[in-house]
């Protein structure tokens, strides 16, 4: 299994409504894709910023694909992410999943 993690800054200020639309649009999308295996929002204010991660997991890197394309380094966006974001990170990071 793999963990695919984002980050992203909205002001504190937005980030109520960027939580909302994380969880009717984007959280909802993720879980849709095949292979798809769990979707979460992390959540904190710092300050004048908030900071979202999500964090999903994914059955093979083939699976997440099937949301983002062949490169799958890339980050993932949506339209309304231009009405909140402060800044595009272009990358996501992957972690492979181990368990006993």
């Amino acid at each position: 299994m793999v963990a695919r993690i984002w980050h992203g800054r909205v002001p504190a200020n937005k980030s109520e409504e960027y939580l909302r639309r994380m969880r009717t649009v984007a959280i909802p999308n993720y879980r849709a894709v095949p292979g798809n295996r769990g979707a979460f929002v992390l959540h904190r204010i710092d300050g004048n910023i908030a900071h979202f991660l999500t964090l999903t997991f994914w059955e093979s890197r083939d699976a997440i694909a099937g949301l983002v394309g062949e490169d799958i380094e890339q980050a993932k966006y949506y339209d309304f992410d231009a009405n909140f974001l402060l800044e595009f990170e272009p990358f996501v990071a992957h972690y492979d999943l181990y368990s006993d």
